[in-house]
């Protein structure tokens, strides 16, 4: 959501290779992955606030469950304004648009502009939507990628108020500068610089007045529309609204305390601490002041995500990076089931030594115990070339029904056939083949798991932003170095967990890679660059079709 400032500029003769080695300076290296030195050192036995995490967790959970009971009568107003702002979207789709060549990009369009007029709670919906390339269509995710940068900030009168109110003493009293106009403003809240009077340069994390009485009424509106969606989204047939809906409630109203997110960043902390990820961040949290609406923590300076010349001008290895990240978010996911949640280019930048410093943790995903080896069993059954194991993996997460005929699913989707290059159909294949095994799908009562849909999001931005930064990087290599790094390090403890012999092995069988990649067995090596052309091939191949239609 933020950036904590930009680095000073580094003087250089051009790119060179420069690993990041940790200085533990302060002694709550221990504890997290923090910056060298910090303006405070984390000491939870000094954190008053996190005292009370643990019960407001429980709190939270026990609202969710609520929220999330269907109304036998909805919030009527609110309902009123949902369906007749998104009623007229699909109204006029159906008339104008549908059918035609534009009729995906219309309806997504159509849909952004309906959130944008809905408000806060809805654009923060967007925003997850954003992020689920490959579980949205493109253009919806591209629509929706606009809401990122669509919220108008709050007045600094309302500003001043929440935060008097919440730390109890007048602003002047707490900060000895504070910059009135925002870094950065967010659907839930905006960011400002400001200073402590004991001099430390801070950033302060201020939600937006009201917020949490829209979100609730809309969670309530949402849960009592989604069953009606299912099956019936023109633009995502697979999607899953009711897990959807349920996703967002869990994310939306943790969010809206910010004790629990001060304690999301302790947690990710430990978690790349524990893993000796160091070249990753965290941001520390003020010991006292952190409240329900107001969070101050520490301020960063580094260069933001996107930003590869100024990078590789100061010497960083840009490919470096994403290999620690990917790592970084597989071990904490399959190892201890916690994970920033939120991954995209405004929630991360890069600071000047090459490390990488991770912001905004209001959705952090969290899997209990069968839920992450669930996802444990997916990865290795791709690796493995294991398709029955992946679909009991699949099931376990709640994509089948528990009572699904796993051989049956595949037999029909031919699952174990042999190998569909897409840059190699036609159009008009390509459509009918999605088609029939959309189709297949929704007969077997598939739907995206909602444990999946942050993990996913968080894969596709990764993947995206190999794109930017590492173009010519290796996929196929880099596959091979992720899961040898696994079984160098985690191999004994997976095995464990799996109820294998601790000696053994794990198998990647490159075949299989390929074959879920849809590349033939030919294929020695392909750059994210390569992937990015096949992408494109099979998107114009796609838009030449429609435009054939249409005329």
């Amino acid at each position: 959501m933020v950036d904590h400032g930009r680095p000073p500029p580094v003087a250089s003769s051009g790119p060179t290779r420069r690993p990041y080695r940790a200085e533990v300076t302060t002694t709550d290296h221990a504890l997290g992955a923090f910056s060298d030195q910090g303006p405070w050192t984390v000491d939870p036995t000094a954190m008053p606030w996190l005292d009370r995490v643990p019960a407001r967790r429980a709190e939270v959970r026990g609202e969710i469950r609520a929220a999330l009971v269907r109304r036998r009568v909805p919030p009527i107003g609110r309902l009123l304004r949902v369906v007749g702002t998104i009623g007229a979207v699909l109204a006029r789709w159906y008339v104008l648009d549908r059918g035609r060549d534009r009729s995906r990009a219309a309806l997504s369009e159509g849909l952004r502009v309906a959130f944008e007029r809905l408000g806060s709670t809805f654009i923060k919906l967007g925003q997850i939507i954003s992020g689920g390339e490959g579980l949205f269509p493109e253009e919806l995710v591209t629509q929706f990628r606009l809401l990122r940068d669509r919220v108008a900030p709050e007045s600094f009168d309302d500003v001043r108020a929440v935060i008097e109110a919440d730390l109890g003493r007048p602003l002047g009293a707490v900060f000895a500068e504070f910059s009135e106009t925002p870094l950065a403003a967010a659907s839930i809240a905006q960011v400002h610089l400001a200073r402590l009077h004991t001099g430390e340069e801070v950033v302060v994390k201020v939600q937006r007045p009201q917020v949490a009485t829209l979100v609730r009424e809309d969670i309530a509106t949402l849960s009592w529309l989604a069953p009606f969606f299912v099956g019936r989204i023109p633009v995502a047939a697979l999607a899953n609204p009711p897990a959807l809906v349920e996703l967002f409630a869990e994310t939306i109203l943790e969010e809206l305390d910010f004790r629990l997110e001060a304690s999301n960043m302790l947690d990710i902390a430990a978690v790349l601490a524990r893993t000796d990820q160091r070249a990753i961040i965290v941001p520390r949290p003020h010991p006292t002041l952190v409240t329900p609406r107001v969070m101050v923590m520490e301020r960063l300076s580094g260069f933001s995500f996107d930003d590869v010349e100024g990078m590789r001008a100061a010497g960083i290895d840009t490919a470096a990076l994403l290999r620690a990240g990917l790592i970084s978010f597989l071990e904490g996911a399959l190892l201890y089931g916690v994970f920033h949640g939120d991954l995209h280019g405004g929630n991360l930048f890069v600071l000047p030594d090459g490390r990488t410093a991770l912001l905004d943790f209001g959705i952090t995903g969290r899997l209990d115990d069968v839920q992450r080896l669930a996802f444990l069993r997916l990865l290795l059954g791709g690796a493995a070339g294991d398709v029955r194991g992946q679909l009991e993996a699949l099931r376990d997460l709640g994509a089948f029904p528990r009572d699904t005929d796993l051989d049956a699913v595949i037999a029909d989707l031919e699952l174990d056939g042999p190998v569909k290059d897409p840059t190699k159909m036609s159009a008009d294949e390509l459509t009918s083949e999605l088609r029939d095994l959309t189709k297949k799908l929704l007969g077997y009562g598939a739907r995206a798991p909602k444990q999946l849909m942050l993990f996913v999001k968080n894969m596709v931005f990764l993947d995206g932003a190999t794109v930017t930064l590492a173009p010519d990087l290796d996929i196929l290599a880099e596959i091979l170095h992720v899961f040898m790094y696994f079984q160098e390090h985690h191999g004994e403890r997976l095995a464990a967990e799996l109820g294998l012999d601790p000696d053994h092995r794990f198998e990647l069988d490159m075949g299989s890679v390929r074959g879920a990649m849809g590349i033939a067995d030919e294929i020695d090596s392909l750059t994210y660059a390569d992937v990015k052309a096949r992408r494109d091939l099979i998107a114009q191949r796609m838009q030449g079709r429609r435009k054939r239609q249409s005329a």
